[in-house]
């Protein structure tokens, strides 16, 4: 018997929750068919920082740029083929007509004078008590020449591969002192864990490195 409030066994990888299976059918009917995650949005201090890390360091390109008066939005995202890759505009040109429907995009969100704000005027959801946000997750082919990579380019590794702690992820202390997430953690997960590292952008997100080839 446990009294975790989970129903579910732990360390145990259950897709679609296994026998539980906790969601409903999805018909052909079904009001949210086309549904699609598009983008998730991050807000910025200094653009020139941010683009330097996700563009240079983390090979994204930009979709499009847009200044709206209050604030500029910069789209990002990742051209899949070798044209593609060859022609950035055209790629650009090409995800704009689709935009909708374009997969795994990232915004970041310039309100002009918060450049002027010091170092930490934004949560990152993962400092108490303002909880909430944990972090974006990229794939990695090689996720250890990644990390030292992003070291050699000065960004701070907040979780080495090979650490599984409580204290090297987002599970804080101020959680735990309230009675909240407490206990091990499961080694079913923590040998996944080992294989995930974490780095911080410019801003303080939590940026996560996950490898292609993960194993459970």
């Amino acid at each position: 018997m446990t009294d975790s409030p989970s129903p579910f066994p732990a360390g145990e990888f259950l897709p679609n929750g296994s026998t539980y299976r906790t969601d409903p059918p999805l018909p052909p009917s079904d009001p949210t068919i086309g549904y699609k995650l598009n983008h998730l949005m991050l807000r910025i201090r200094d653009p020139e920082a941010s683009l330097n890390f996700y563009v240079n360091l983390m090979g994204m390109r930009t979709v499009f740029t847009m200044n709206t008066g209050p604030f500029t939005i910069y789209y990002l995202g990742y051209p899949q083929t070798d044209t593609d890759r060859s022609d950035l505009q055209a790629w650009g040109e090409k995800t704009c007509s689709v935009l909708p429907h374009t997969l795994g995009l990232l915004e970041l969100y310039h309100i002009h004078g918060s450049e002027k704000q010091p170092h930490g005027h934004y949560s990152t959801g993962n400092d108490a008590p303002h909880l909430g946000f944990g972090q974006i997750g990229f794939t990695i082919p090689d996720v250890k020449s990644a990390l030292e990579r992003l070291k050699g380019a000065g960004v701070k590794v907040l979780k080495e591969l090979g650490i599984s702690t409580r204290e090297s992820i987002p599970l804080s202390s101020y959680e735990e002192e309230k009675g909240i997430g407490k206990g091990a953690i499961h080694p079913s997960y923590r040998r996944i864990l080992d294989q995930i590292a974490f780095v911080s952008d410019p801003d303080g997100y939590l940026v996560e490195l996950v490898p292609q080839n993960i194993q459970n």
